[in-house]
């Protein structure tokens, strides 16, 4: 395990809470362990990608992250509240995989897109001006206006992503948790989030995002987590995305460091 000295624009400065600060996390399912001892923080205004095979954990640790699993042992603070008091202050939002999403429920994208506001609204779910606007403001931003009425499943693989991202950007969450975004993403799809996360990260907003695209993250990223059921490395994607450090949790990669690695097309737990 390599030793992480965070780079300068990320060091956090006297007083300065993390958006992600987690110590000692461990978590099992009956008998098998998901998470061990992890320890990870992560500075305001980052995009971190977070690596690994399938099964070592990174969407365990995502439900975590949102309270949605209760660990053995650790804390999780979320810009220095606990998960449910983040989660009631609309801190942070979660942009799922495809598979763990309904696509036949009768909901359109603008309803989708609605359900980021429910924790601004009364128990009537009644929106305001300002409810109505966020949504149009945040569909204009993923390029989904003229998609408003349809129905979510009707949309392609990477309008569904955009989707979520809007329900995250109308929540007006400061960190947001993207489990495979561009799985099964076209490439206009993929270039307008890569571009929209980097915007979001220049006003303010963090972005942990798993993915199987090694090759994609020294772009889309200021940081790496390299997770093999523990952290095996955390620092600057040049400094994770070495031979040595991959191989650590993929076994022996081809010269172009996994690039030419096809994803794993089966789920992690």
């Amino acid at each position: 395990m390599t030793s992480f000295v965070p780079p300068q624009s990320a060091t956090l400065g006297t007083g300065t809470v993390a958006a992600i600060s987690v110590s000692g996390l461990t978590v099992s399912y009956n008998e098998v362990r998901a998470l061990t001892d992890v320890d990870l923080k992560l500075a305001r205004a980052r995009i971190c990608g977070l690596i690994g095979v399938n099964g070592s954990g990174k969407s365990t640790l995502f439900k975590c992250l949102m309270g949605l699993v209760q660990p053995q042992s650790g804390t999780v603070e979320i810009f220095g509240k606990d998960q449910r008091a983040a989660r009631r202050n609309n801190l942070v939002a979660y942009v799922p995989q495809s598979e763990d999403v309904d696509w036949t429920f009768p909901l359109s994208v603008g309803d989708v897109v609605l359900m980021g506001r429910y924790g601004r609204m009364p128990p009537s779910r009644r929106a305001s001006r300002a409810d109505r606007d966020a949504v149009d403001a945040a569909l204009e931003r993923v390029g989904l206006t003229q998609q408003r009425h349809r129905q979510i499943g009707e949309l392609s693989g990477g309008q569904k992503k955009r989707a979520f991202v809007a329900r995250s950007i109308a929540q007006d969450a400061q960190l947001l948790l993207l489990d495979e975004p561009f799985a099964g993403v076209d490439r206009t799809s993929e270039a307008t989030l890569i571009s929209l996360l980097q915007e979001l990260r220049d006003e303010g907003r963090t972005a942990l995002i798993s993915t199987h695209d090694l090759a994609g993250i020294p772009e889309l990223c200021d940081e790496a987590v390299l997770l093999h059921n523990r952290v095996l490395a955390h620092g600057l994607p040049s400094e994770v995305l070495t031979h040595e450090m991959l191989a650590l949790a993929f076994g022996p990669l081809p010269a172009d460091g996994g690039a030419s690695r096809p994803r794993p097309a089966s789920r992690e737990s």
